[in-house]
């Protein structure tokens, strides 16, 4: 989950409110998360370093995984001991 750290205050009319109202109460979220979310596909993050990073990804070396659930528990926290 974000930490929200800015406060932004805008002034909008009324049918753009009864939009975000209705688009906040449709997907179950709050009016802020809809102009989050919106402000996200006007505004998308740096797509160019999220596809390096998985090119970078792709581009690994294949490693073992475990088996069972219960052998990858034991290698992270076996992994997790060694960190200092």
């Amino acid at each position: 989950m974000r930490m929200f750290s800015r406060r932004v205050q805008i002034l909008i009319d009324e049918e753009r409110y009864t939009r975000l109202e209705r688009e906040a109460s449709r997907t179950h979220r709050s009016v802020a998360a809809a102009i989050r979310d919106a402000i996200d596909r006007a505004y998308p993050p740096d797509l160019e370093a999220k596809r390096a990073a998985v090119d970078r990804i792709l581009a690994a070396a294949p490693m073992d995984v475990p088996e069972t659930v219960e052998e990858l528990k034991k290698e992270l926290d076996e992994a997790h001991d060694r960190v200092p």
